[in-house]
């Protein structure tokens, strides 16, 4: 089997790769639908109430990291999935109901963020951390790409179905197709053989929900990511925004063409996965060149004269940002002990996803305020300043790497000749 698909070899993470595509497929045309009933139904194109609604789906994250990480090392996680998974797919199916019904208002698709975003807290630690269950750690960074690979092909599909299928059939629809896609991934998670799983270490007794942040605050390669994926996080993945405020604002565009948006940004997102799944251990220097990419194409795309080569700009920043949250991802799950895992994954969750209630009603007030393209021209000034920052950092701390000793305990040792790829990177 080609190296690139080399998880796909294990029964059980093939098994479940499988449902996954088809669960992100509909995931992906349920966040189209919900961004254009917001856009168009509910609201009179405000970028305000699509921010809020964006904000509140990542909340929880971010205030209640610590304990779903807790949560994810202390109870199974093949369990955990199956709870998440059906609350998932009932938030999807009460969206679904609302607009058919057409009993559907703001404050309803305001408290199903919510609801969506308190589920997602809790699944997405379980979901990032269960990889290492389903495969030998040699094969971690493989299956960490084929995830992204396979929610990017969700995100190439998901988008262009959704937007046919609003044009043909109304929103309503839409959004209880992807309810029924929830099935898959549930059907999935019942026919992996636990026998075969290899949990990590469950944390027992009154193990404490902030040990996470402890063990981060010791770990400066493991911040540096952090800091980095948080500002693109907050100020540069605000995607669900920015495209359907160009798409209708700038190109005047409709829901077709909107979906088909989504779909090209996916090629450059997609091909980026297949490409980290060749690729063995990850490195510091990927996730900083990967940045400097992201900020390129996400200025193009502010700047784009045309519909097209807004799409070609956004393929591009598809391509750079996947190419960093799977580099930073791998870095860190890589790093750090199976025991803490679960926590330290819900820490960075946290920071990528929870900077976008902060980030997400800026971004939409931007946009009300000082035009769509700015959407797009703030995140690529947030995240080339942090750059510069961290390359003055990098440049004045160049003679110190950072190495580990059995994945425990780092161990700083000050060399005499510079390195060329310091510190030695967090995942």
């Amino acid at each position: 089997m080609s190296p690139t698909f080399a998880s796909l070899s294990i029964r059980n993470y093939r098994i479940y790769a499988l449902g996954a595509i088809v669960s992100n497929i509909g995931t992906w045309m349920g966040r189209v639908g919900q961004d254009w009933v917001v856009l168009t139904e509910l609201t009179d194109h405000s970028a305000s109430a699509l921010g809020i609604v964006t904000g509140l789906q990542f909340l929880p994250m971010l205030l209640l990291a610590p304990w779903t990480g807790m949560v994810t090392d202390r109870y199974p996680k093949h369990l955990l999935l199956l709870v998440t998974q059906a609350v998932l797919g009932l938030t999807a199916l009460a969206g679904g109901l609302l607009v058919v019904t057409g009993t559907a208002q703001l404050w309803h698709f305001y408290a199903l963020a919510l609801l969506t975003g308190v589920a997602t807290a809790f699944d997405n630690p379980a979901r990032q951390t269960f990889v290492s269950e389903m495969v030998p750690r040699n094969r971690l960074a493989n299956a960490v790409a084929l995830n992204s690979a396979s929610f990017n092909l969700g995100r190439l599909i998901g988008p262009a179905v959704a937007g046919v299928m609003i044009a043909a059939v109304g929103t309503g629809p839409t959004l209880l197709a992807n309810s029924l896609t929830f099935a898959a991934v549930l059907g999935a998670l019942l026919m992996l053989r636990t026998s075969e799983l290899s949990p990590a270490p469950r944390v027992t007794g009154r193990g404490s929900a902030l040990e996470g942040l402890r063990y981060v605050r010791g770990r400066p390669d493991i911040i540096l990511v952090l800091v980095l994926i948080f500002v693109l996080g907050t100020f540069g993945m605000n995607f669900q925004i920015t495209i359907a405020l160009m798409a209708t604002q700038v190109f005047g565009r409709g829901a077709e063409d909107y979906g088909l948006l989504g779909s090209i940004m996916a090629v450059g997102s997609l091909s980026a996965a297949l490409m980290a799944a060749r690729r063995g251990t990850p490195r510091l220097r990927v996730l900083l060149l990967s940045l400097v990419g992201f900020t390129a194409a996400a200025s193009a795309a502010a700047l784009a004269p045309t519909y097209w080569t807004f799409a070609a700009a956004l393929a591009a920043c598809g391509l750079a940002s996947l190419t960093t949250m799977t580099t930073a991802n791998a870095m860190v799950q890589m790093r750090t002990e199976p025991e803490m895992r679960g926590r330290v994954m819900a820490l960075y969750m946290a920071i990528f996803f929870g900077g976008t209630p902060l980030g997400a009603p800026l971004i939409g007030w931007i946009g009300d305020v000082l035009g769509a393209r700015w959407t797009i021209g703030i995140g690529a000034i947030a995240v080339g300043l942090t750059l510069l920052v961290v390359s003055f950092w990098l440049a004045r701390h160049e003679n110190v790497e950072v190495s580990y000793s059995s994945q425990r305990r780092p161990r700083v040792q000050v060399i005499t000749a510079p390195t060329h790829d310091v510190p030695q990177a967090a995942r």
